[in-house]
């Protein structure tokens, strides 16, 4: 069996979990969210804890069983805790600006470039970091990535939108000479 599908999953106090044939539903503190089953993944719920088995042991359902098992505990988690995603904007003039449910930011090019924030995700700016948050761990850590995309980091001064935790590999110039 998978390592990761054949561990349960322990339901925390204040969440509720609701199986139905081709859905699970996970209500919690933070909000609620819903995601499709897996016909051949069976979901059972008991004495607050999820578990999840696998009609056989095709390859296929193999790599399904530990997909699902991380989908509903992600779910577990980001309606109790949710999740955030820090950026770092690095650059001489370069500025980013709430406005509304938009991002305005100043990333060195000749327009301003605005970014409507989904809903479901909030950004929270502090002087040069942007704080992605919000209880979907797909959903934020894909507004993170948009929104480094517009402005990736460069290699040479380090200039660009990047994760906090992320180190970016430096390169010496033209003249070769280590600095």
């Amino acid at each position: 069996m998978s390592r990761i599908g054949r561990s349960p999953i322990q339901i925390p106090s204040g969440v509720t979990v609701t199986i139905e044939p081709n859905e699970i539903k996970v209500d919690g503190p933070k909000g609620s969210l819903t995601q499709f089953t897996i016909a051949e993944i069976t979901v059972t719920q008991a004495d607050g804890v999820i578990t999840l088995t696998r009609v056989n042991d095709d390859p296929k359902n193999r790599s399904k069983h530990g997909l699902m098992r991380s989908l509903v505990q992600n779910m577990v988690t980001g309606v109790t805790t949710g999740f955030e995603k820090k950026l770092e904007i690095n650059g001489v003039g370069y500025r980013v600006a709430l406005a509304g449910t938009s991002l305005k930011m100043q990333l060195g090019f000749s327009h301003e470039v605005v970014f409507p924030i989904p809903a479901g995700v909030n950004i929270a700016v502090e002087a040069n970091t942007m704080t992605v948050t919000g209880i979907s761990k797909q959903q934020v850590g894909q507004v993170a990535a948009e929104i480094r995309s517009l402005k990736k980091p460069e290699p040479y001064k380090g200039k660009g939108i990047k994760y906090v935790d992320e180190r970016i590999i430096r390169k010496s110039g033209k003249s070769g000479k280590e600095k």
